[in-house]
């Protein structure tokens, strides 16, 4: 018995992940609130009805689009952010780093990119608050990394998350960059985020000597 649930259960799961796949491919080229729940199913094959065992509605679906685009990237940022510091360098390393890993992101996920781009401003509440969410938790995780670090000593709270929404925001505003730039344009597009990075953390650095 347990055997043919777990068999039931992979199904199902191969099913869902097939909705969400082909929900993505189709967002290529229109939003979310154009995309009709039965496009999905054909796509995949299955009946209208099917698609209700595993989303309530579009919306649900595009939720999962979200954790899924944004989910896996809480913990590699989180690791760059420990692993290379902001010390003595200027934060050159950590600027290299964070453009390192946007650049790879945007190679490797591009419909994902352009989803979380086209729907952080779209027609659905739903969506739109789950990306500031996920967005939110990010700048959250960035503040607390450099809380840790000496350079944040004397900071207060609100200006760390301040820094850390800047931060947050310039990853957001670079991979949408990349994804519209033009193959040769690339390199461009990460040497101007590098010297804006390297704006940020000239900041940081003197941001106390102002106050």
């Amino acid at each position: 018995m347990s055997h043919t649930l777990g068999i039931r259960q992979a199904q199902k799961q191969k099913t869902r992940q097939a909705l969400l796949d082909a929900a993505l491919q189709l967002l290529e080229e229109q939003s979310l609130s154009s995309l009709g729940l039965r496009e999905v199913t054909r796509a995949v094959g299955v009946a209208p009805t099917a698609f209700y065992r595993h989303f309530r509605d579009m919306a649900d679906l595009g939720v999962a689009l979200v954790e899924e685009a944004l989910d896996s990237l809480h913990t590699t940022l989180v690791a760059l952010l420990a692993a290379t510091g902001d010390g003595g360098d200027d934060g050159e390393e950590r600027i290299a780093a964070t453009v390192e890993l946007i650049v790879a992101y945007v190679r490797t996920h591009p419909a994902h990119v352009r989803f979380i781009a086209r729907e952080q401003h779209g027609g659905v509440q739903a969506v739109r608050s789950a990306i500031g969410d996920q967005l939110t938790l990010f700048a959250q995780e960035v503040k607390d990394q450099f809380a840790r670090e000496p350079d944040s000593a004397g900071w207060d709270e609100d200006d760390l998350l301040m820094l850390a929404r800047m931060y947050v925001d310039h990853m957001v505003m670079t991979a949408s960059s990349l994804l519209e730039a033009a193959p040769d344009a690339e390199q461009r597009v990460a040497a101007s985020a590098r010297r804006q990075l390297r704006l940020l953390s000239l900041g940081r650095h003197h941001w106390l000597d102002e106050r």
